[in-house]
């Protein structure tokens, strides 16, 4: 923690605090997220199980995990930092969010869901405080500390996970055998929430819950049922059998045709009959009137315009060594007189100049040179950013193994202890098809420890440092000038007689 300052607490839950911070060299707003140090062997399950997937799977919509490492014992996750989340805005937007800012967050949120559950992920805590939200209006989602793989045929999973409001009914009676739909029920309870400015099942118990679903959304399953009757938990309570309206219009009357029936396909309580993430993709809610076509290209360029200034921002301020190599790409003659300043000219002179200040010494370099430099950067960063994007929702699995390998210096679980003295700003391994856009990609000229590309070798200038003359040079100089001195006086004394 001694490479950044804290500026303040973002918030603070059972299993550690997110600390807004700042990186003390390149001034990087970030996010860490402090685990806390307990007996207990779950904190550390929880943090363990986030590091996991954040470095194997790469969004644009998924939140971005810059670096991890150990002090004090704690576990510190470092993250870039977005300012508010989805219930930030319902807190402003008491009635709901409007039409246009909704539909444009369900579908990224929509994107970074499916493109988890195409890697047989779940998260299993989906809700507003976890969708982060941009200045630009780009939605991330985050807190992977119940997310898990899908386990094989037979295996059981946590009876106790996600939060109460948006658990799925298999999950309130504890069934172990749960899947991908307990995320698509969890969707649609927000989706209304989003929509309406309030929580849809809003409950104090597992009891209460269930009540709820049962009075508003449907009648439990068969399948359900026989859990509920020989769970402990439940023994002795009767639920009420509720005839529910067919029509998903009807059912949520708050909410338009197309919109209602993207809920009611959510909310089911079979969870086989639950829509899956991609049909929810293709819905007529997104394809009507071409959303996905207007919005896709807008999509991109705020995702390249924030992949440009994370990209900058991070390595470009903070690189004071970058003058050096662009020095070293300038091809200048240096000519040493008798007296005064040391002057710099181009070897074209037809090239305007102007001052620049390199080491406290004044030089002149030609404005082309200049340009060059900037011109390679900006086509550099532009292309970077534009390979990086992987836009349409077509969903693209990591490798089999997925892990990103050790880093040096860390231990078996990809945590290093925290080095003071070297800055960390790198990130693991991204497989390329994953879509991600914030990888980190120094270029040659950002890099001051970077070898030099082949054409800055050969521009390189043959002379000797400014300032610097070797001692051949000198004493060459100064035989020079004596001789010249003599044959000065020589000529005088002989004109005289």
């Amino acid at each position: 923690m001694e490479m950044y300052e804290i500026l303040g607490k973002v918030g603070e839950g059972s299993y550690g605090t997110v600390m807004k911070c700042k990186h003390k060299e390149t001034g990087h707003i970030v996010a860490i997220k402090i685990f806390y140090e307990k007996p207990e062997k779950s904190v550390n399950k929880i943090a363990m199980r986030e590091i996991k997937f954040l470095k194997q799977f790469r969004h644009e919509n998924l939140v971005n995990l810059i670096e991890v490492f150990r002090q004090k014992k704690k576990i510190h996750l470092v993250f870039e930092f977005i300012d508010h989340t989805i219930l930030d805005e319902l807190q402003h937007f008491s009635h709901g969010l409007d039409s246009r800012r909704l539909k444009r967050y369900l579908y990224q949120i929509l994107r970074a869901v499916d493109y988890l559950h195409s890697n047989n992920v779940i998260h299993r805590d989906i809700k507003p405080e976890n969708i982060l939200v941009s200045q630009n209006g780009i939605t991330k989602l985050c807190d992977f500390g119940f997310a898990r793989t899908l386990a094989a045929p037979g295996d059981i999973y946590t009876d106790y996970v996600a939060t109460r409001w948006y658990r799925a009914p298999e999950l309130v009676l504890k069934d172990t055998t749960y899947g991908k739909p307990v995320d698509i029920w969890a969707l649609g309870c927000m989706i209304i929430e989003m929509a309406t400015g309030n929580p849809y099942l809003p409950s104090s118990s597992d009891l209460d819950l269930l009540h709820k679903i049962v009075t508003k959304v449907g009648n439990l399953t068969p399948h359900l049922q026989s859990i509920f009757i020989r769970s402990p938990v439940f023994s002795g309570m009767v639920l009420p059998e509720v005839q529910h309206p067919k029509s998903a219009r009807k059912k949520y009357p708050k909410l338009n045709a197309l919109l209602a029936d993207m809920v009611h396909a959510c909310l089911q309580m079979d969870p086989a009959d639950r829509i899956s993430s991609a049909d929810l993709l293709q819905h007529e809610y997104f394809t009507r009137d071409g959303f996905v076509e207007k919005f896709l290209p807008e999509l991109k360029s705020k995702l390249l315009q924030e992949a440009k200034l994370s990209f900058l921002s991070k390595f470009r301020d903070s690189n004071k060594e970058a003058e050096q190599t662009k020095d070293e790409k300038r091809t200048v003659n240096i000519n040493k007189p008798q007296s005064g300043p040391i002057a710099v000219k181009e070897t074209d002179k037809d090239k305007k100049t102007k001052e620049i200040k390199v080491k406290g010494i004044k030089m002149k370099v030609g404005k082309s040179e200049i340009s060059e430099v900037k011109r390679s950067e900006e086509d550099v960063v532009s292309q970077w950013a534009a390979n990086a994007l992987n836009l349409p929702h077509e969903n693209k699995s990591t490798n089999s193994d997925g892990a990103a390998p050790a880093v040096a210096g860390s231990d078996a679980s990809g945590i290093k202890e925290d080095s003071p003295q070297t800055p960390s700003m790198t990130m693991p391994r991204i497989h390329p098809n994953c879509g991600n856009i914030t990888a980190n990609f120094i270029p040659h000229f950002l890099c001051p420890n970077s070898r030099l590309p082949e054409k800055a070798k050969k521009r390189r200038s043959p002379w000797p440092p400014v300032g610097q003359v070797g001692p051949n040079n000198r004493q060459e100089e100064g035989t020079i000038t004596q001789a010249s001195l003599d044959l000065k006086m020589a000529s005088k004394n002989w004109i005289k007689h």
